[in-house]
């Protein structure tokens, strides 16, 4: 295959950096040299009001194809939270169900957040924090131990503040959700995921998916 083009659909704004978790994850599968080209459906640009339902999930879809055509496949993201896996996975077939001709699916569902998956690389928190060459002490989770973290959004967040050494002026407008964004960026290798039962779960549907579509040369 020479080029696959996905379309991510997320509940947030800050979901979009599963974009770089995702096309890594891609390249560990497709044939050599294939082109990826990833689109994310921002849910507060997509055109009309958005329902307060059950068929928001329904709306995303159907709207963020309405904006990108042609796509290969579609990555609907879930975070599990305090519904199990299989039931955000039901919520997702449902919504599928009531859409004429979607593109093969693949479900993402963290099971706490989508920032626990960032939780493990520290030079690149230090350099998405700013300050690469910090000294200050960094806690972080074992990585086999991320995905039980109550609330990992506010940890990552913590951990991004501690590492910018930020003081005074500069510590109150720092800004971690931002940081986010470019920490996905810096991360260069995510297969410490692989220790992670949902993130084995979304390789392997990949996985299978590639194969199904004779993607992997």
């Amino acid at each position: 295959m020479k080029s696959l083009r996905y379309l991510l659909i997320t509940d947030g704004s800050s979901d979009r950096v599963l974009t770089h978790i995702i096309t890594w994850t891609l390249r560990q599968h497709l044939s050599s040299g294939s082109v990826i080209e990833s689109h994310w459906a921002e849910p507060y640009r997509l055109p009309g009001s958005p329902p307060d339902s059950a068929d928001r999930l329904k709306w995303l879809i159907t709207c963020g194809l309405q904006l990108y055509e042609n796509i290969d496949t579609l990555f609907v993201h879930r975070d599990a939270e305090n519904q199990s896996p299989d039931q955000r996975a039901s919520e997702i077939h449902n919504a599928l169900a009531e859409i004429v001709d979607p593109p093969p699916p693949v479900f993402v569902i963290p099971v706490k957040m989508m920032e626990a998956w960032l939780l493990f690389d520290e030079e690149a928190i230090r350099c998405a924090a700013g300050n690469p060459n910090g000294r200050v002490r960094l806690k972080l989770p074992a990585c086999k131990t991320i995905e039980t973290i109550p609330n990992p959004k506010q940890v990552l967040h913590d951990l991004l503040l501690q590492a910018s050494e930020a003081a005074g002026r500069h510590r109150k407008k720092f800004r971690p959700h931002q940081r986010v964004h470019r920490l996905a960026e810096l991360i260069d290798d995510y297969a410490p995921l692989r220790n992670l039962p949902a993130f084995q779960a979304l390789e392997a549907d990949i996985h299978t998916l590639v194969e199904a579509q004779g993607w992997d040369g």
